[in-house]
């Protein structure tokens, strides 16, 4: 059995008033594991920067130069923590969502396995792009 111990007491950690750190049920009930590392590391600075409400308003070029995306991948991220139920997006407003308690079970064909997308056409991206700008 491993026995906890602070590693650097000096430095122990304090919620700031109003705000909390991320719930467990991320990963507890399994969000997690439908979130890409892109999509994962936005949500986590959305989180970050999120008021008490959870909003933030952080456009797409200060995103991507901040989590070193481009355009087409911020846009998969956004996407798919949109489709996890982890946000709620309306340009230029962000929405952090509380978690609800009955996440959508991960499907075992792609838990824990890298994404496969199949090469899209230019008609595909293209058509994918005006939607994501509505």
């Amino acid at each position: 059995m491993i026995v906890k111990r602070l590693l650097c007491p000096e430095r122990v950690r304090k919620p700031p008033a109003g705000f909390n750190w991320l719930d467990h049920r991320l990963v507890r009930d399994g969000y997690i594991d439908r979130c890409s590392h892109q999509a994962a590391a936005l949500y986590l600075f959305l989180v970050t920067v999120a008021d008490v409400q959870g909003l933030s308003y952080y456009s797409d070029a200060s995103l991507m130069k901040r989590l070193s995306m481009d355009i087409s991948v911020l846009q998969r991220a956004r996407r798919n923590l949109m489709q996890a139920g982890l946000i709620a997006y309306q340009k230029p407003l962000y929405q952090a969502l509380a978690l609800d308690g009955n996440p959508v079970p991960v499907p075992k064909t792609v838990a824990n396995k890298p994404s496969y997308r199949r090469p899209q056409s230019l008609k595909e991206i293209l058509k994918q792009m005006m939607e994501d700008k509505v």
